[in-house]
């Protein structure tokens, strides 16, 4: 079944509990601990620790062998050690030289053509970096810079029409304390663009902005609408998408729940043709 099929139903079969926390813009993923294994004195053990043993050796060698790409200036190369690092997958995380890597992407194929086959990955250094200068690195040359990470997001969303960057630059517009009209407006237009892409985060938002009339007129049709895509495709620590959803449709009337259920069916239709 496709998604586009699951949301139609899921929307259907309605909200399945009731979230009481308050709602927040967005919600970070937690990253955890990879889990390592440990020898004991149990049948087997020295097998698995043998297994265990050439499942690193194994990593080495691929780590060594994307570091040697990445000096080539291989930009997927780059990208992999990048996110490694700034996940701590399979390395220590230092999200030091994983900027560096994000760097060198940015710095060498800037102007490379949108349709080339990297064009993806370059967009996604400029959200990285784009996201480490709005908080900066402690204790490195990395210091908070929004107006830099404006920069970034602007590019990428831009240039490279990077639905990330999008929803990235639409909440630097939206969430600035001293918010003018023109940047509401600039906010509120790479929302929209950023939603029509499938970016669920800000079909979620912009949602939650739309049903509640949130600085937009109220349209709580379309934004239960956006609401269950988003829910559809947010991940499982992502309840903040969850619980506005919930919260929607329990407050929704039966016309705004039937003329949602038809805008479903006409994006889906959409997505078909």
């Amino acid at each position: 079944m496709r998604t586009s099929e699951r949301i139609i139903i899921a929307f259907m079969v309605g909200a399945w509990w009731i979230a009481l926390p308050a709602f927040a813009f967005d919600g970070a993923p937690v990253n955890q601990d990879p889990v390592l294994p440990v020898a004991s004195g149990q049948p087997g053990a020295a097998a698995a620790l043998k297994k265990g043993a050439a499942a690193a050796q194994a990593q080495d060698t691929t780590l060594t062998a994307l570091q040697y790409a990445a000096e080539g200036g291989h930009p997927i190369a780059q990208w992999k050690l990048g996110r490694m690092y700034a996940n701590g997958d399979g390395v220590v995380q230092d999200d030091v030289r994983a900027f560096d890597y994000f760097s060198k992407i940015a710095n060498a194929h800037a102007e490379d053509s949108p349709s080339a086959p990297q064009a993806q990955i370059v967009a996604n250094a400029f959200v990285a970096l784009g996201r480490y200068y709005l908080n900066g690195i402690p204790n490195s040359k990395v210091k908070a810079d929004p107006d830099r990470a404006r920069e970034m997001f602007s590019y990428a969303a831009s240039y490279f029409g990077n639905a990330d960057a999008q929803y990235d630059l639409a909440r630097l517009y939206l969430k600035a304390p001293d918010a003018s009209p023109d940047n509401f407006r600039y906010g509120a237009r790479w929302l929209g663009l950023a939603a029509q892409k499938g970016q669920h985060e800000a079909q979620a938002l912009l949602g939650q902005m739309l049903f509640n009339g949130d600085r937009l007129p109220k349209q709580a049709a379309r934004g239960l609408m956006w609401l269950t895509l988003a829910r559809d495709s947010a991940g499982p620590d992502e309840t903040w998408i969850k619980e506005s959803y919930n919260r929607a449709f329990a407050k929704a009337n039966d016309d705004d729940r039937a003329m949602a259920l038809q805008m479903l069916e006409h994006w889906v239709q959409g997505k078909r043709d």
